[in-house]
């Protein structure tokens, strides 16, 4: 397992997962504006931890999904504990507690490793088996 290939793309996740999640700001379509912003970063997560799970199989195929994902996903929250909680959550009134204990934080969390775990099976496995 490529361990600093792993977190560094998990720091890019992050960033452009922050960054979605603060232009979903400047967006308004829905009233709930905390609703909308995790939406928008749901949505978001599809595409980043697809690419960011291809671009991890490029120079490694044994590492299963799920063992990757973790790892992008703890890299993510400990960013998030570090810099999103202080900076963005409790400036806006939240807290840590409020921040982790948030079901759309465990949704997005599932979906993150869900979607690393489906590209190993679907691309990464898939391709393996064929090669056999």
């Amino acid at each position: 397992m490529k361990i600093i290939r792993t977190i560094l793309i998990g720091i890019a996740i992050w960033f452009l997962a922050v960054g979605a999640f603060t232009l979903s700001f400047f967006i308004p379509w829905l009233n709930d504006v905390e609703l909308q912003a995790n939406l928008f970063v749901g949505l978001a997560f599809i595409p980043l931890t697809w690419y960011g799970a291809q671009f991890y199989y490029l120079a490694e195929q044994k590492t299963t999904g799920l063992k990757v994902g973790l790892i992008m996903l703890l890299t993510g929250v400990i960013l998030d504990a570090a810099i999103t909680v202080p900076f963005l959550v409790i400036p806006a009134g939240g807290s840590f507690y409020q921040f982790f204990t948030d079901l759309s934080f465990w949704i997005i969390a599932l979906e993150y490793l869900l979607m690393v775990s489906l590209y190993y099976r679907i691309k990464v496995k898939a391709q393996f088996q064929l090669n056999k």
